[in-house]
């Protein structure tokens, strides 16, 4: 395990590899704990270097030759880093060959190979191949991959690897072997490998050129059946990527293997991309609605990766959002056709404003293209994603529809095989349109959430509107510029009729727009701008609350419909924190927010998600960020609950007319229409539970009952259980045990239950827990649903007074630090917004970071996370 924290990697100190690696032959001889790998690198020396340095971790050294001969130990060192070998051939290409023996059974960092299940797998990304054999370990080494893989037959019967399947054969001993091949140069990154005992289904497709795709999908045997949502999913993917990016797949198999340990959500090895098993099984009584589109959206981003980051990948790692954030965007637009696009575009910014706008505005705020790090494992962050994503959008949005897609075919057709840059996909689209986005790349170096200033000014003459940008400071010290932020924007009538739409460049710290009254404007207008959410902001505009409610009743842009009802709610929030004022009497008392959704919910042309979007106000921890400083998380979470409440009781008759109509008669189908209307019906159920009505517990004990499917299972049990229904929460949660004891993904589903229960009980609750039979330290699933939801997700229970919750979470993390370092590390971002606290509960955190800080040997991974969320 890496421990050292001094070595700051830079962006400004790239140098090419001195080499090319011309082919790679690797031979695999598994064994559980003792298996050897020999790989043969075919290199050449650019610009007459002589010495070769090599990445390596945790590799016992067998043997090493040079074009055949065995180097003595006089023409190499070999120490915790690597491999450096003196005095190799400058005038010649030459073969390296080493033998090295690694322990896939010890290896609980589930980097390099491993065990799951006890089946062989690889995670690569971003530096794990350096812990299989020595290689160049960076993404820029691109080379020809062939892969010969030996293990016991009756113990591995299945042997997979990279690229297209070649020679397979017998051995002696019971052995086997299979030989893939990968026509395509990659990355070490992209290196795969799978053996071991599974079941699969099979499918193909055909491609627009008219090639047959075999299709496989490996899981668990006994599991094949939950596989098929999965392959729906990758086949609708396929099409889509042809038919609106043209991009076509380019090998002759694609296979996808579901393995339970796994310490993200997916990877997208070259034609054998590897998936934690929980996006990739489903079915009716197992996997909610919610699951069923993480499913359809990570097969879609895994597989978009072909072409956004196998065949062209990144320079170096900090470019990573040039693969990340353009496949996240990828994956957006694919899910948004496939459902409903204004609600997936809610359901994107209510995500990028619960992870990356606290990260933007805590010690971990970084650029989207970084410019250091100490661990790259610590940047797979919402802001290289989520934020990554929003920038590609920024960019279709500014330069128009025809010179965005001549960018993108210019991209692909220029950089196919390459490893590049930000810098080089800016100029592809800087080309096509014909403008210079210079300043538009100043979203990728500056860190922080932009907050623009909003000043409208009306009088016979003119509507003025006043802007201003606030950069926030961020950790780096760097004095911000201004930059380009793409306004989209309507005018509207008190009627909401639409008298004019257009797009505000704003490319200035401040910035005067002006519509003269002889444009048409008899009245005041209504302003609804940032449509879309055209760029990842933070708005400050006292919009009055009568321009608010017009909106939120008659706006065309459905974002903007669904952002004025969550202005007007968080309004009344913020004041009740000020002044202790009721932010329920917003609701009723003042201006009708109450009637504005209960005009919404009623409409059925709305989409029925879009409907239960619109009954969900803004929780604690949206109002947390709202106030930003001296946060109080117990105050915060009783304003919330209040308004809530209150909305619960004057939509009641509402709501239960809803629910008994929204929901979906007939066999389970977890297409967007059926789940948009289980959506609707489960919000009303759950804010009826609010309400304190025996009768809608009733409801949700015989809908838990019931129902043939898991979304209205657990939507039902947690209205009893959140809104503590006494007797029946308990014999929710027991017959949910029960009937789903020996299925670990759908108990995962209890475990993150409870751990998001709001009170300060829930602490003795989570300890209990993480000795219950369902839960484990080793497996990463287990690990975030129930201590990592505490800690994320439960913001007054982690943010206890007594600072029981925050030694609890340090002390997991110490736990963890030996055993999986990325799990670690990835647990200790819930300290990011520490600093926002009142000093009480700050200084209590900070005293448990400070003594996590004195545990011996901690890892790089979390030792850059504490060290950089403790600076000043």
């Amino acid at each position: 395990m890496r421990t050292d924290t001094g070595q700051m990697f830079r962006l400004s100190d790239y140098t090419p590899y001195p080499f090319e690696v011309e082919k790679v032959d690797l031979v695999f001889a598994l064994e559980p704990e003792a298996t050897e790998v020999t790989a043969t690198l075919r290199l050449k020396s650019l610009g007459g270097h002589d010495i070769l340095f090599l990445d390596g971790e945790e590799l016992e050294l067998l043997s090493l030759s040079l074009d055949g001969k065995t180097l003595g130990e006089d023409s190499f060192t070999h120490d915790t880093d690597g491999l450096t070998i003196m005095g190799v051939p400058t005038d010649k290409a030459f073969e390296l060959t080493s033998r090295v023996r690694i322990n896939p059974t010890s290896n609980t960092q589930l980097m390099g190979l491993y065990r799951s299940g006890g089946n062989y797998c690889t995670q690569c990304e971003a530096e794990g191949f350096r812990r299989i054999t020595f290689y160049p370990d960076r993404p820029d080494v691109m080379s020809v991959f062939t892969t010969r893989i030996e293990a016991d037959k009756a113990q591995n019967p299945l042997l997979l690897g990279n690229g297209n399947p070649g020679e397979t054969g017998d051995l002696p001993d019971g052995h086997h072997y299979a030989v893939w091949h990968d026509p395509h140069k990659k990355p070490a990154y992209l290196f795969a490998l799978v053996a071991g005992d599974l079941g699969h289904i099979q499918d193909s497709f055909t491609t627009m050129g008219g090639r047959d795709v075999e299709l496989r999908i490996y899981v668990e045997h006994g599991k094949e059946s939950q596989a098929h949502y999965a392959m729906d999913a990758l086949k609708r993917s396929m099409q889509w990527d042809e038919q609106v990016w043209g991009r076509e797949y380019d090998l002759d198999i694609f296979q996808i293997v579901a393995v339970s340990d796994f310490n993200m959500g997916a990877m997208e090895n070259k034609g054998l991309n590897i998936f934690n098993d929980r996006l990739v099984l489903a079915s009716p009584d197992s996997a909610t609605d919610a699951n069923y589109a993480a499913i359809e959206a990570v097969i879609a981003h895994e597989y978009f990766h072909n072409w956004t980051g196998n065949r062209i990948t990144c320079r170096d790692w900090f470019q990573l959002c040039l693969k990340e954030g353009l496949t996240v965007y990828r994956d957006s637009e694919f899910s948004a056709d496939m459902r409903s696009a204004a609600v997936k575009r809610i359901e994107d910014v209510i995500l990028l404003r619960a992870a990356q706008f606290p990260e933007d505005a805590g010690p971990l705020a970084h650029p989207v293209r970084p410019d250091s790090y100490r661990e790259i494992n610590n940047f797979y962050t919402a802001t290289v994603y989520e934020k990554g994503s929003e920038l590609v959008r920024m960019l279709r949005i500014l330069i128009g529809e025809e010179p965005f897609w001549k960018g993108v075919d210019l991209y692909f057709q220029r950089h196919d095989g390459d490893a590049t840059t930000i810098e080089a996909w800016l100029a592809c689209f800087s080309e096509t349109s014909g403008r210079n986005l210079q300043q538009f790349a100043l979203w990728y170096s500056q860190a922080g959430t932009p907050t623009v200033e909003v000043r409208e000014h009306w009088d016979a003459a003119a509507y003025t509107i006043t802007l201003a940008q606030n950069l926030p400071a961020t950790p780096d010290g760097y004095t911000k510029r201004a930059m380009v932020v793409p306004l989209a924007y309507g005018l509207l009538d008190t009627d909401g009729n639409e008298l004019e739409t257009g797009l505000i460049e704003l490319d200035a710290m401040s910035q005067t727009v002006s519509f003269s009254a002889a444009d048409g404007l008899g009245d005041k207008p209504v302003l609804s701008l940032g449509r879309g959410f055209s760029a990842p902001i933070k708005f400050d505009f006292p919009q009055s609350l009568e321009d608010r409610l017009t909106l939120a009743a008659r706006d065309t842009d459905p974002f903007n419909r669904w952002q004025a009802l969550q202005d007007v709610a968080i309004s009344a929030q913020k004041q009740a924190v000020i002044d202790g004022s009721a932010a329920a009497d917003i609701i009723t008392v003042d201006g009708g927010l109450g009637d504005a959704i209960r005009a919404i919910l009623a409409d059925n042309s709305l989409d029925a998600a879009f409907r239960a979007l619109c009954l969900r106000l803004p929780d604690a921890g949206r109002l947390a960020q709202e106030i930003g400083q001296e946060v109080d998380p117990d105050q915060l979470h009783r304003i919330c609950e209040d308004q809530a409440n209150a909305l619960a009781a004057h939509l009641e008759a509402d709501l239960l007319a809803q629910y008994q109509t929204a929901m979906p008669e007939g066999a389970y189908d977890p297409g967007a229409t059926d789940a948009s209307r289980r959506q609707l019906a489960n919000a009303c159920l759950d804010l009826l539970l609010r309400t304190g009505g025996e009768a809608y517990c009733e409801l949700a004990k015989t809908q838990f009952d019931t129902t043939d499917n898991m979304t209205n299972r657990l939507a039902a049990m947690a209205a009893l259980v959140t809104h503590e229904k006494g007797e029946l929460s308990a014999l929710a949660l027991k017959a949910f045990e029960r009937a789903h004891a020996d299925e670990p993904l759908v108990m995962d589903l209890w475990l993150g239950l409870q751990a998001r229960l709001a009170g300060h009980n829930t602490l003795e609750r989570v300890k209990q827990l993480s000795e219950h039979r369902a839960f484990s330290w080793d497996t990463p699933n287990r690990v975030y649903a129930l201590i990592r939801t505490f800690a994320m997700a439960n913001p007054t229970a982690f943010n206890r007074p007594d600072g029981e919750g925050y030694e609890y979470v340090a002390g997991a993390v110490g736990q963890l630090n030996a055993k999986n370092p990325q799990v670690a590390a990835r647990l200790l971002t819930a300290f990011r917004s520490l600093r926002t606290l009142e000093p009480a509960r700050r200084a209590k955190g900070e005293a448990a970071l400070r003594r996590l800080a004195k545990t011996p040997d901690l890892s790089r991974d979390v030792a850059d996370i504490l060290t950089r969320t403790l600076a000043d």
